[in-house]
């Protein structure tokens, strides 16, 4: 089981953690990770691509050219897809690119993600979110007095502080935030730093146990 220490929001020990190995230190399963990561980025696309077959082109009714004796070749209609203007053969279509994976992949994959954040020591525990203000510079002072670098995931356990957080950085491009009910594989692995809030690391632990 791994031990890390619980900081407050001056960067300062308060105490230490133990964390759960069959939540925070299972084998990691990269294939099962990876199709979780994929799901997730297939189910955000929009899948509205579409073109049109020669039956949808308008125009095209009239025979261009009778059938023989001009010394080209025959042909039925301007909408034909060898035509400029014509019709796509085999194109796309609106299709829904989601597809299937069991709870026992999605949680192992969830636990693999956060296993990860604890071997490269980018996983951080906050005692509370004490979010007083809602002004950017103060987050942007907090990350600065952390010293948190590159993306920063900010989880936290309540709404309120959730909230707080969200609406303090939600100009900055490199912080982002999610409830400990909204952890996602995706995020995870995208963020340089994850930052956890106490609470929030009993709740994922109570629910992936």
């Amino acid at each position: 089981m791994a031990k890390l220490d619980v900081k407050n929001l001056k960067n300062e020990k308060t105490k230490d953690i133990t964390l759960n190995a069959d939540v925070f230190g299972v084998e990691v399963n990269d294939i099962v990770l990876k199709k979780a990561i994929d799901l997730q980025l297939a189910a955000s696309r929009q899948g509205t691509a579409k073109t049109k077959t020669r039956s949808e082109v308008s125009g095209g009714g009239r025979k261009p050219w009778r059938q023989k004796g001009t010394g080209r070749a025959r042909q039925g209609s301007t909408r034909a897809t060898q035509w400029r203007g014509g019709g796509i053969a085999c194109g796309v279509l609106p299709r829904d690119y989601t597809f299937k994976m069991n709870k026992k992949e999605r949680v192992l994959a969830i636990k693999s993600a956060l296993t990860y954040k604890v071997k490269d020591k980018e996983l951080i525990v906050v005692d509370k979110f004490d979010i007083k203000s809602m002004k950017t510079k103060d987050i942007k002072s907090m990350v600065e007095t952390m010293k948190l670098e590159g993306k920063v995931l900010f989880i936290a356990s309540s709404e309120t502080d959730a909230e707080g957080l969200y609406m303090a950085s939600r100009n900055l491009g490199y912080v982002d935030v999610l409830l400990s009910d909204e952890i996602n594989c995706y995020d995870l692995i995208n963020a340089d730093t994850v930052v956890v809030e106490e609470a929030a690391i009993k709740e994922i632990e109570e629910a992936l146990k």
